[in-house]
This record gives structure tokens, C-alpha cells and sequence, in this order.
């Protein structure tokens, strides 16, 4: 009797092991829409519950290298490119070589393996109709167009210290500027004049945008076309003197909780069923065996920068302390 007592105590505490280990814990700095859409669709067909916490690309940044000691999640996923580039040379990642990867193209996945493409965004400039109609103003279609003075105190856009969108927006400007610094940080103040209000989450300005809040937003072109789509009253432009895009990315973080389960989702992500549901959002999917959805924008007519993500990367210490520096200090609170 004792022998079986002591036999069922271990089957309990064992399936109590399984059970507790179906779990994978996550940031994502995807909308929280879509990312519980997707990781809903993961635990109903795996079975694996995940815990998710929704972060803009320079919170998860720093909140990797806080628990760096005592890692919290297993996998980032979402985020521009740079970020993931900077959580790699920071020794945040960790390589994962996912079977379903060579669905992605070479140039949207780490050669090494830390982090793998998911979608390409485009930057991108929105207009509230009816403010604009207020006001008297005409959609921007240049970066040169936002210095200008009727569009004083009228453009909102994210902080590059806590937002990858807006420290996309630094890098686009400078390729826009042949890759002179200087120039573009002349343009960056005469921009500051413009911008009304610095967010710290790239979404939140077409988002003000949307409701009336702000005449302009700066951000991507995903998260205004879902805006419109939805009925919001705004018009969208591409950059005609240049746009830069990002590469949204995903990782699997160094010494996470739960390793096996965060491998399971990153392959999953990289699988037909979460590419077409990130592809619901707008996005431009990168995978082969995503279905695109017809935004009325493409990259081909697109004025792309030639975007280097390594460089992005390696240099956004430098830029960010220079745009502390010379413009702002400090997203809103």
C-alpha cells in the first residue's frame, strides 16, 4: 500500500511537471490585438498556455538587460530589426536554427541565427481629414513638408529612446540625407518645432491621429492602414524623398524559463497559420507561405532608403545620446 502511495505521489508531482511546463512566457511589442490573436491560436492548437507582456521595442530592451540575471521570458517576439540586433551584440539572444526558417528570405534572418524576420513596415505619414479640413493644412508629402510653419505643434511622433519606429525615423532622415549627420540634425530641430507631443510607443501617434487628437502622425504604414480601415477619417502618404521600414523580428532569449515551449512558438510564428493572421494586419508578411492582404500601397513604388540594419544597430547609442543632446530628452509620460 505504501509503495503505491508513494507511486501515485510521484505520477501527481510528475504530471504536475508536465502541466506546469506547458507554459511559454513572452514579450512582444506586436499590437496587443494581433499578438492575442496569435498566441491564442498557438494555445489552442499546441496546448501550451502563453503568458505575454506587451512592451515598445526600447522597454523590452531595457527590460532584458534588468533581468538579464534573472531572465523572465523566453522569447521576444515582434519588434523592429534593430532592437533585435541590439539584444543580440548585447548578449540578451540566443541562436535558435528553426526548420520552418527558410520560409524567410536570407537578408531578413540573422546569418547566425538570433533573430529571424517576420514582416516589413514601411514609415509612413497619416492625416486626421477633418482637423486638416480645420485647419486649413495639406497632407505632407515629404519630410521636407513637416518642417514647414503651418505644421507648428501640429505633428505627433514616438520618442527614439523608447520607441524603435521613431529610431527608425533618425536613420531613415539621415540616408535621406545622403548619410550627412549634421544635416539631418539641423532638420531634426527644425522638425522639434512641428512635433507637439513625443510618445513613448510608435502606435500611439496615428492612434491620437485617428481620433482627432493630432492633425499628423509619423509611424508605420500597417498600423495606419488598420486605422483607416476601421473607419477611422485619415489620408496616408509614403514619403516621397524617402522612407525606411522595419524589419520586425523575433528571438529567443539567453537562459529563458521555459526554452523547449519558446521553441515550439518561434516555429509555430514562422508557420503558415500565424503568418496569415499577421498578415491580417496589414503588414507586408516576409514569409513564402504567408497570403498577403491588399493594403493599396507597395514597396516597389515605394522611394526606399537603402537601410542597413548592422549599422542601425551598432550606431543607436551614439545617435540617441546625440538626439538627447540636441532635441529631447524625454518621451511623454
Amino acid at each position: 500500500m505504501k509503495k503505491f502511495a508513494l507511486a501515485l505521489v510521484c505520477v501527481m508531482l510528475f504530471a504536475g511537471v508536465s502541466f506546469g511546463s506547458e507554459v511559454v512566457k513572452a514579450y512582444t511589442t506586436m499590437e496587443e490585438p494581433l499578438a492575442q490573436a496569435l498566441f491564442e491560436a498557438f494555445e489552442k492548437e499546441t496546448g501550451i498556455k502563453v503568458e505575454w507582456v506587451r512592451l515598445s521595442g526600447g522597454e523590452a530592451i531595457a527590460r532584458l538587460e534588468a533581468e538579464r540575471a534573472n531572465p523572465q521570458a523566453s522569447i521576444w517576439v515582434g519588434g523592429v530589426g534593430t532592437q533585435h540586433i541590439e539584444a543580440k551584440l548585447r548578449g540578451l539572444s540566443t541562436p535558435y536554427r528553426s526548420r520552418v526558417a527558410g520560409s524567410i528570405p536570407a537578408r531578413y534572418r540573422d546569418p547566425e541565427n538570433f533573430w529571424t524576420g517576420l514582416y516589413v513596415g514601411p514609415i509612413a505619414f497619416c492625416m486626421n481629414t477633418d482637423r486638416a479640413k480645420e485647419l486649413g493644412l495639406e497632407m505632407p508629402k515629404k519630410w521636407a513638408d513637416l518642417v514647414k510653419p503651418e505644421y507648428a505643434k501640429k505633428v505627433r511622433v514616438a520618442h527614439p529612446s523608447t520607441s524603435g519606429t521613431a529610431y527608425n525615423m533618425i536613420t531613415t532622415v539621415i540616408r535621406v540625407f545622403n548619410g550627412d549627420e549634421d544635416k539631418a540634425f539641423e532638420y531634426f530641430k527644425e522638425l522639434s518645432k512641428s512635433i507637439e507631443q513625443f510618445t513613448r510607443s510608435g502606435s500611439a501617434p496615428g492612434k491620437s491621429c485617428a481620433l482627432g487628437e493630432i492633425p499628423v502622425a509619423i509611424g508605420y504604414l500597417h498600423d495606419q492602414v488598420k486605422l483607416q480601415r476601421e473607419g477611422a477619417k485619415i489620408e496616408i502618404a509614403i514619403p516621397e524623398d524617402g522612407t525606411g521600414f522595419e524589419t520586425a523580428s523575433m528571438s529567443i532569449l539567453k537562459d529563458g524559463p521555459d526554452p523547449l515551449n519558446a521553441k515550439k512558438l518561434y516555429d509555430w510564428v514562422l508557420g503558415q497559420k500565424a503568418m496569415d493572421i499577421i498578415a491580417r494586419w496589414y503588414v507586408i508578411p516576409l514569409s513564402k507561405l504567408a497570403t498577403p492582404t491588399n493594403t493599396g500601397f507597395s514597396l516597389d513604388k515605394m522611394n526606399l532608403v537603402n537601410q542597413d540594419d548592422q549599422w542601425d544597430a551598432s550606431n543607436k547609442e551614439r545617435l540617441l545620446e546625440r538626439w538627447n543632446k540636441e532635441i529631447s530628452t524625454a518621451p511623454a509620460k
